[in-house]
């Protein structure tokens, strides 16, 4: 935790340092928009003009009513990265991505650790074969998944708390538990902000944005998880640029977020963008499938990490990659090749051309996209 406190630290400071290089004035105080083109400053009363105001107010973790987060026994994901002392047991309420994460590290510090879904799988979000090949995989780490299941009751108890689990098959099983951590998803940080009296839109917690990142009130942009648009620091960035683009008079075009890549980040990792099997099939797109597993990968053997797949879902006519799916040792680095090859329009056939580094993790790449026209070598 130190070290965390450390990196962050020096991070934070090399902001600092670009926004004093580039004459940015960075005030650290609360702020609220009084009028148009007008943000006033607590608690001395300062007021800035303005032609343009740009809201990056992020987000923060959702409650849940049976869950009323209490900072001890019951936390959130903000509370998970401030503990100095391991729990005996979590429980874990939400198998997205900060669910997963939290509880690959749980376990890995040797904590007991259970996650309940409602959804019928992990990472719901993502293609159901990835979803299945992290769900084994973290099970064999000894993580227990209760899928298709809701927390219907809490008691907190001497030693932490006991959670009554409704499970997909009706019945009820009891979990006692040292810690429960919420992460079911965020809400965006829209309070006090001064919205109501301009008029900026909202909806479900979420300020709406357009393709310019501009509101419904002109001289005012939102960027980041207030806008509810794909909550990744990444795309914060991209919309921040977009943003600034737009008002000094450019033309960015625009983000295209079922293409933004997509990160988790436990082991193995979950990286992906773009359309599932299943979602391109229900467009009634006609669709190829290219797989290669790990498990085939003569690097993934020598470093001892063989769980994963890369997959590739392509259409059938032209070779497009319209979704790239992999969950595996590092994948979240082998991601770019693949945005970069979909942004310039490559195809398969380029992919397989491909000559690659060996022996490398993205490797795979290139033989899941042969599998994908039935010209796999290594499988």
């Amino acid at each position: 935790m130190d070290r965390s406190r450390k990196v962050v630290e020096q991070n934070t400071k090399g902001i600092g340092f670009l926004f004093r290089k580039n004459k940015v004035e960075h005030i650290q105080r609360d702020a609220k928009i009084v009028s148009p083109g007008v943000v006033e400053v607590a608690p001395e009363g300062r007021t800035i003009g303005a032609g343009n105001i740009i809201l990056a107010t992020g987000a923060s973790p959702r409650a849940i009513p049976d869950l009323p987060v209490d900072g001890r026994t019951v936390i959130t994901s903000r509370h998970a990265l401030e503990l100095r002392e391991l729990p005996r047991s979590i429980v874990i309420v939400g198998a997205g991505a900060t669910g997963v994460e939290f509880a690959y590290l749980c376990n890995a510090y040797g904590v007991d650790v259970t996650v309940v879904e409602l959804m019928p799988r992990v990472v719901p979000n993502e293609d159901e074969e990835i979803s299945q090949q992290l769900e084994r995989a973290l099970t064999r780490e000894g993580i227990r998944f209760l899928t298709g299941s809701k927390v219907v009751g809490l008691e907190h108890t001497e030693d932490g708390a006991r959670l009554s689990i409704q499970r997909a098959e009706g019945e009820e099983e009891s979990v006692q538990c040292s810690t429960v951590l919420v992460a079911v998803g965020v809400q965006g940080n829209i309070e006090g902000l001064g919205l109501e009296g301009l008029g900026v839109e909202v909806k479900s917690g979420f300020i709406q944005v357009d393709d310019r990142m501009a509101t419904s009130v002109p001289g005012v942009y939102a960027i980041g998880d207030v806008t509810g648009k794909l909550l990744l620091a990444h795309v914060a960035s991209a919309q921040g640029v977009t943003a600034v683009e737009s008002i000094a008079g450019m033309d960015p075009p625009a983000l295209d977020y079922t293409f933004m890549p997509r990160a988790t980040y436990c082991i193995p990792q979950v990286a992906s963008f773009g359309l599932t099997e299943a979602q391109a099939i229900e467009q009634g797109r006609s669709i190829k499938v290219g797989k290669f597993p790990f498990q085939a990968s003569g690097k993934a053997l020598a470093i001892g990490e063989t769980a994963g797949i890369a997959k590739l879902v392509v259409d059938v006519d032209y070779g497009e990659i319209l979704g790239a799916h992999l969950v595996g040792p590092e994948v979240t680095e082998m991601l770019g090749e693949l945005s970069l090859a979909r942004l310039l329009e490559g195809t398969t056939q380029e992919l397989g051309w491909m000559v690659h580094s060996h022996p490398t993790l993205s490797e795979a790449i290139k033989e899941a996209a042969l599998g994908a026209d039935g010209g796999s070598i290594h499988v």
